[in-house]
C-alpha cells in the first residue's frame, strides 16, 4: 500500500495545471505544501507581507492570462491576504490562493489562529472552501481552479486545516480526476451578430472600448485582425492596454478618447458607436455621481456589448445589442459574418483621434523641460521612451498611475500593468516582481508614488533574495499628492491634513536590501540613472525628487465639485475651475 501527502497532492495537481511557480510566505501551518514544491520543481517566491504575494499572483495573472497562485499561513496570514484577493475579485482576476488552518478537531476551542476564513473570503471570491478530507485535496483544486477560469474569471479560496494537511492516506483511495477544458466557448446568435454588424456599417464614429475579457480568453490577434477589417479604432482599460498597439492609429489607451471634446470638435461628433468587448460598464462608461467625470460614451451613441456573462449586460445603461459568449471566439465569428460587408471611410475619425493621441502625450511639454523641480510627466516620458514598447511598465499610485498612463506607449496586451476597480496601491513593486518572474526575458519597471512605496517597500527583499531584476522608478513628491492637491484646492494652501510625507531617502531603503540604488534631483539626471539600474542587473530604486506643488488636473477634478468660475493657482502653473467661496 502508497501512501501519499495532501501536500504532495495539492503540488501535483498545481503542476498539472502548469504551475511553475507560486508566490507565498511561510508558516507551519504549509510545511507540507512547500516540501512537495521543492520535490515537484516549483518554484516558491517567498515574500515579505501576505498581501503583496497575493498582489503578485494577480500581476502574474494580469501579464500572462493564466491564473497565479498564492499560498498564505493561517489567521493572519489570511487576513493580511484579503486586500490582494478583493483587488482581484473587483477587476475579474483568476487567481489561487490557498491558506493554511487551525486543526479541525480544535474548532470552538479557541485554538492559534482559528477563525471563520472561508466566511471572510466568501464575498471577495468565485468560490471559498475548507478541505475536510485529506484524500480530496486535489479534488478540490481542480474544482477551484475551473472556477477560476471559467466565465468571468475571479480569484478563489481554499483553506486547509493543518491536521488534514499532515495526514497521509492510501493513494488508491485519492479520486482519479484531471482538468479539462471545454472544447468549445459559447458563441452569441447570429441574428444578434448581423444586427451588430449593420450597427457597425452605419457607423460614422465607432469605437470598441476592449476590457480585461479581451485578455483572458486570448483574444488579441482575432481583435487586431477585427479591428482592421472594420478600420475601427481600440480604447483600452489598464488590463488590455497593447491588445492593438498604441503606435498605429487603431490603438489607444484611455476609453476617454472616444468622449474627449477635443476629438468630437476635429471628428464632427464624439464615438456615435461603442462596443464595449469584455469591458463593464462602470466607472468611466456608465452613470458616473454628481461632480465626477461623466462617462466616455456619449449619450446618444448606439452600444453593443460582448460579454461572457449574460448579467453583466446592461449594467446601469440600455444597450442596442447585447452578445453574450466568449470574445475570442465571438470575434472570429463576427469576421465571418463581416466577410463581404461594406464599412464606412473613418479618416476624419482615426485622423482626429490620432493627433488627440499625440497632443495629450504632449501636453505637459514645456514644463516637463525644466531641470528643476522636476516635473512628473518628465519621469514617465522618461521611462516610456527608455522602454519603447518592448518591455513591461507597471503604474501604481494616485497621480502618478495617471502620468504614466499618458505618456505609456503599448504594444502587447500584459505589458502594461496598473490599477482597476479597487484603486488599491502599494501593487507596484509585487505586480513587477510577478511580471519579471513570468517574463524573465523582458524588462520590467514599475513607476510608484512614494505613497505607495511605503506600502511594500520590503518586497525589495524578495527580489535581492531571489535575484529578479525589476528597477522601480519612486515619483517622490513627498506626500500623497491626490489626496494633498484636493485638499488644496478645496480648503486653501494652509489646510492640507494628513497627506504629507517626508523626504525619505527610498533609494537608500532598497539598498539596504541589497539593491542598485540611484538618486535623482534634476530631469537631465533621469535617463542616466535608468539606463544604470538596467545595466546592474539586480533590482533596482530610482528614487526622483519631483515637484511637491504640481498636481495632474484629471485627479484633482475627481477632488472637487467643480462650478463655472475659472481662477489662477500659481502652484499649480495652470488654470483651473475650482469652487467659490
Amino acid at each position: 500500500m502508497t501512501t501519499i501527502g495532501p501536500g504532495e497532492l495539492l503540488v501535483r495537481s498545481l503542476v498539472e495545471h502548469g504551475v511553475r511557480e507560486v508566490f507565498a510566505l511561510s508558516g507551519g501551518h504549509l510545511d507540507p505544501i512547500f516540501q512537495a514544491c521543492v520535490q515537484q520543481g516549483v518554484r516558491i517566491i517567498d515574500t515579505r507581507h501576505e498581501a503583496a504575494a497575493v498582489h503578485m499572483a494577480d500581476g502574474y495573472a494580469r501579464t500572462t492570462g493564466r491564473p497565479g497562485v498564492a499560498i498564505v499561513t493561517a489567521g493572519p496570514g489570511v487576513t493580511n491576504a484579503v486586500t490582494g484577493v478583493a483587488n482581484a475579485y473587483m477587476d475579474a482576476i483568476p487567481l489561487i490562493c490557498i491558506g493554511g488552518r487551525s486543526p479541525l478537531r480544535d474548532d470552538d476551542r479557541l485554538p492559534l489562529q482559528g477563525m471563520d476564513q472561508v466566511a471572510l473570503m466568501a464575498p471577495i471570491t468565485k468560490f471559498a472552501r475548507t478541505v475536510l478530507q485529506p484524500e480530496r485535496v486535489a479534488e478540490y483544486l481542480i474544482m477551484a481552479w475551473r472556477i477560476a477560469t471559467s466565465g468571468r474569471p475571479g480569484p478563489v479560496f481554499l483553506d486547509i486545516p493543518i491536521d488534514v494537511l499532515f495526514t497521509s492516506v492510501n493513494e488508491e483511495n485519492v479520486p482519479r480526476l484531471s482538468r479539462h477544458d471545454p472544447e468549445r466557448r459559447s458563441v452569441p446568435a447570429a441574428v444578434a451578430m448581423d444586427r451588430a454588424l449593420e450597427l457597425l456599417e452605419q457607423a460614422e464614429r465607432p469605437a470598441i472600448f476592449a476590457g480585461g475579457g479581451v485578455m483572458f480568453s486570448g483574444a488579441q490577434e482575432e481583435l487586431r485582425q477585427f479591428a482592421a477589417m472594420t478600420q475601427t479604432p481600440v480604447m483600452a482599460n489598464a488590463k488590455a492596454r497593447g491588445v492593438v498597439p498604441e503606435w498605429s492609429d487603431l490603438g489607444y489607451g484611455s476609453f476617454a478618447f472616444a468622449g474627449s471634446p477635443a476629438v468630437a470638435r476635429a471628428a464632427g461628433g464624439a464615438a456615435d458607436l461603442v462596443v464595449l468587448l469584455g469591458a463593464r460598464v462602470g466607472m468611466g462608461t456608465g452613470t458616473r455621481p454628481l461632480g465626477a467625470t461623466p462617462s466616455a460614451i456619449s449619450d446618444d451613441a448606439k452600444v453593443i456589448q460582448v460579454d461572457i456573462e449574460a448579467e453583466e449586460i446592461g449594467r446601469s445603461r440600455d444597450v442596442d445589442v447585447a452578445l453574450v459568449g466568449d470574445i475570442r471566439e465571438t470575434l472570429v465569428a463576427l469576421m465571418e459574418c463581416a466577410r463581404g460587408r461594406q464599412f464606412k471611410d473613418h479618416s476624419r475619425w482615426l485622423n482626429a483621434l490620432t493627433a488627440a493621441k499625440t497632443a495629450f502625450r504632449n501636453l505637459y511639454d514645456e514644463a516637463a523641460a525644466r531641470d528643476e523641480p522636476i516635473h512628473q510627466s518628465r519621469v514617465a516620458r522618461e521611462i516610456a521612451d527608455l522602454i519603447a514598447g518592448d518591455g513591461i511598465i507597471v503604474a501604481d499610485g494616485g497621480e502618478t498611475s495617471i502620468w504614466m498612463a499618458e505618456q505609456a506607449v503599448v504594444l502587447n496586451a500584459g505589458d502594461y500593468l496598473s490599477h482597476g476597480y479597487l484603486g488599491c496601491l502599494g501593487v507596484g513593486i509585487p505586480f513587477a516582481i510577478a511580471a519579471k518572474v513570468a517574463h524573465p526575458e523582458k524588462r520590467v519597471v514599475a513607476i510608484v508614488g512614494d505613497g505607495s512605496a511605503g506600502l511594500n517597500i520590503a518586497e525589495f527583499d524578495t527580489a535581492v533574495r531571489h535575484g529578479i531584476p525589476i528597477v522601480v522608478v519612486v515619483n517622490n513628491d513627498q506626500g500623497w499628492g491626490m489626496i494633498r492637491h484636493g485638499q488644496r484646492a478645496r480648503y486653501g494652501p494652509d489646510r492640507v491634513v494628513g497627506a504629507e510625507l517626508g523626504p525619505t531617502r527610498y533609494d537608500k531603503v532598497a539598498e539596504g536590501f541589497g539593491a542598485h540604488a540611484e538618486f535623482v534631483t534634476t530631469a537631465s539626471g533621469i535617463r542616466g540613472a535608468l539606463e544604470r539600474a538596467f545595466a546592474s542587473g539586480k533590482a533596482a530604486c530610482v528614487n526622483v525628487m519631483t515637484d511637491p506643488n504640481q498636481p495632474h488636473m484629471s485627479s484633482l477634478a475627481e477632488k472637487v465639485k467643480l462650478d463655472e468660475h475659472e481662477v489662477d493657482l500659481p502652484y499649480y502653473g495652470r488654470k483651473k475651475l475650482v469652487p467659490t467661496a
